[in-house]
């Protein structure tokens, strides 16, 4: 369990070093965000970088992505991976947000996840990036590093949402979040993590268990 000055110092620092917390994700609507994100799923942000605005070039509103036809959509997607899935998914949540939304992404938790395809982490997402409320998004990164430094433990991401919500002040969570996607792919690399470079490292209790038995 990390004492509250070692989270303190582990915030300070990654604000140090990603001074810019951001989603790696381009949109301009929010309801581009909200897409963009379910397209992710299993899919690298640069790939649907490079998706999104043939995308939303060719349905620029939502009640045109509404009346888009399912295969059409797929076709744009395809090279996101699950495809159908996805493409359904923009389609039907396009739908709900306009019957049932006026048009707008919810603003609340619940209501976000009454749309297709969106889990806890999408809608969380949208909680802090467009909304600006504190917010913990798991993703992969995540929950590796968080199970690294010894933030939490456990691999099941809602209870580690809950779990960092504990130790992260709230007006923190959702940029800390980003820093770690940030960490997780410049520093802290799956394969090959640069622990030479890493800010962090005397509070990573993986680090710090690796020293002990060199």
């Amino acid at each position: 369990m990390k004492s509250k000055y070692e989270i303190d110092e582990i915030i300070t620092l990654l604000k140090q070093d990603y001074p810019l917390a951001y989603c790696e994700l381009t949109y301009t609507k929010d309801y581009e965000l909200l897409f963009a994100t379910r397209l992710s799923a299993q899919c690298t942000d640069k790939r649907v970088n490079q998706v999104t605005p043939n995308l939303f070039s060719k349905y620029p509103t939502l009640e045109s992505l509404a009346e888009a036809d399912i295969e059409d959509i797929g076709k744009i997607i395809h090279s996101c991976g699950f495809y159908r899935t996805k493409a359904r998914d923009i389609v039907l949540a396009s739908a709900m947000l306009l019957t049932e939304f006026g048009g707008k992404v919810p603003d609340n938790m619940d209501d976000l996840l009454k749309l297709p395809g969106v889990g806890r982490k999408t809608a969380n997402l949208i909680l802090g990036d467009i909304y600006g409320q504190p917010a913990v998004v798991v993703d992969t990164h995540c929950i590796r590093l968080v199970n690294k430094i010894g933030l939490a433990s456990g691999k099941d991401p809602e209870k580690l949402e809950f779990a960092l919500k504990e130790i992260i002040p709230p007006e923190e969570q959702s940029d800390f979040c980003h820093r770690l996607v940030l960490h997780g792919r410049a520093v802290c690399i799956a394969r090959r993590s640069k622990c030479e470079k890493c800010s962090i490292r005397m509070y990573c209790d993986e680090y710090n268990s690796n020293s002990q038995n060199a």
